[in-house]
């Protein structure tokens, strides 16, 4: 099939995105689809809708116009009443880009998107999708630049394209005058991972085929795959803003403990210490329970840092002991004390206790604190029994006399092992499920 423009079927038009059309917007760029342009803004609000207020979390909505000469001949401008078919592409565009950022890293503030077309020549709403993306990115370079977000929100790159069949071809990109007259529309809304957000299809013509279907996606996808290298040749420097993994800083400076945490966290995260993320102050855990010290620890290092902060507040808890070390487990023997002493002090006071009775369980409890949400907490516990003396030569603090169900000590397990079963594995195990 010749196409009017000579293009191959698979071959989308050619298209172009200028950055910073619009100086007064906080993001913005044109988008040009063939004859189809499209200026698109992002305009800023420090607030939410009512029905977010109070809920630690951001908004996105969008708005489309046709301008007046934007098909040539003159289109009403919208007034009261709304044409009911940008108010339809309105919510297929915010839908689409609210698929591209984590609210909760927003804060309560509200991204509004403007899609004014210029000239119409098919796909405005795609192009607005695509182009819309790119203000969006360009809106949230100028809040981090302004410091009033630490890092990016942007979790997923979005683009769309259309696709149809036209004199019974499947075609990629049409213009007006092959979606006028087209058996069968489509519109792809889709992110960097090749994942749907929004598919559309109609068949205004004639019904269509498994097989066409099967040809159409396969086009859409390769469409929003070039559009995608558009937006991120156009935004530059910018680009490092999407999928822009979130920090956590770890308040703590046990070696053993990070190291702990970071194979947990299995790369989700771009995990800090606090050394790392320039935190140096001396925390007071004045609590009087693992939840109280886990809390005031994560909160403090969020605070400073401006960071999202995980803490874990861990100790050994022993029943013939009522509880103790508990919360003074790494400073049982006193401030100035090492781990040996700790132990020493440990079989000392359970010399008189019988076998029976020598039923201890490790406590982890993990706070998560984060700039834009309440502080959450989580338990997890690892029974076990408090040997007579000392095996393994691995672990750390009280591991050697801390023996498993298994009958091994922690410190004759190894650390996969370990990282498995004990109580801090328990406990960021419900700790992941919240991040």
């Amino acid at each position: 099939m010749e196409r009017n423009d000579g293009r191959a079927c698979d071959m989308p038009r050619a298209h172009k995105i200028t950055v910073d059309f619009v100086s007064t917007a906080a993001g913005s760029c044109l988008i040009e689809t063939g004859g189809t342009r499209v200026i698109c803004t992002a305009s800023v609000e420090e607030n939410v809708p009512p029905f977010l207020r109070g809920k630690n979390c951001g908004w996105l909505t969008a708005e489309y116009a046709m301008l007046p000469a934007s098909t040539g001949r003159r289109k009403q401008r919208d007034g009261l009443k709304k044409d009911g078919r940008g108010v339809e592409i309105s919510r297929l565009i915010g839908r689409a880009l609210r698929q591209a950022i984590d609210r909760d890293r927003l804060g309560e503030r509200t991204i509004t998107i403007d899609c004014d077309v210029l000239e119409a020549d098919g796909g405005t709403r795609t192009a607005s999708i695509t182009g819309g993306f790119v203000a969006l990115t360009c809106a949230i370079d100028k809040l981090i630049r302004e410091g009033k977000l630490k890092e990016s929100p942007i979790v997923h790159q979005i683009a769309a394209i259309s696709a149809g069949v036209v004199a019974g071809k499947p075609c990629l990109d049409l213009c007006y005058t092959e979606d006028s007259s087209a058996d069968t529309d489509m519109n792809f809304v889709m992110n960097e991972l090749g994942e749907f957000i929004e598919l559309q299809g109609t068949g205004e013509g004639a019904a269509f085929s498994r097989e066409k279907l099967n040809r159409l996606i396969d086009l859409g996808e390769s469409g929003c795959r070039r559009l995608m290298e558009a937006q991120r040749s156009a935004l530059g420097e910018k680009t490092q803003w999407i999928g822009q993994k979130q920090k956590l800083v770890l308040a703590s400076n046990n070696a053993h403990k990070i190291e702990e945490l970071k194979t947990m966290l299995d790369g989700k995260y771009d995990v800090l210490s606090m050394r790392d993320a320039g935190f140096t102050e001396d925390i007071d855990e004045t609590g009087e329970t693992f939840e109280e010290n886990a809390v005031i620890k994560a909160e403090t290092v969020m605070r400073v840092t401006g960071y999202m902060a995980l803490a874990d507040d861990s100790g050994l808890s022993v029943d013939a002991l009522n509880g103790a070390p508990g919360v003074r487990s790494a400073r049982y023997a006193g401030d100035q004390h090492c781990d040996a002493d700790n132990n020493a002090l440990l079989v000392e006071n359970m010399k008189n206790v019988p076998a029976e009775n020598r039923t201890p369980r490790f406590v982890s409890c993990i706070a998560i604190a984060s700039p834009f949400k309440p502080t959450q907490v989580v338990r997890g516990e690892c029974p076990g029994v408090i040997t007579f003396a000392p095996r393994g030569g691995g672990g750390f603090g009280y591991d050697p006399y801390f023996e498993y169900e298994n009958g091994q000590t922690f410190a004759e397990m190894g650390h996969e092992m370990k990282n498995r079963i004990s109580h801090r594995a328990r406990a960021m195990e419900k700790a992941l499920k919240l991040l």
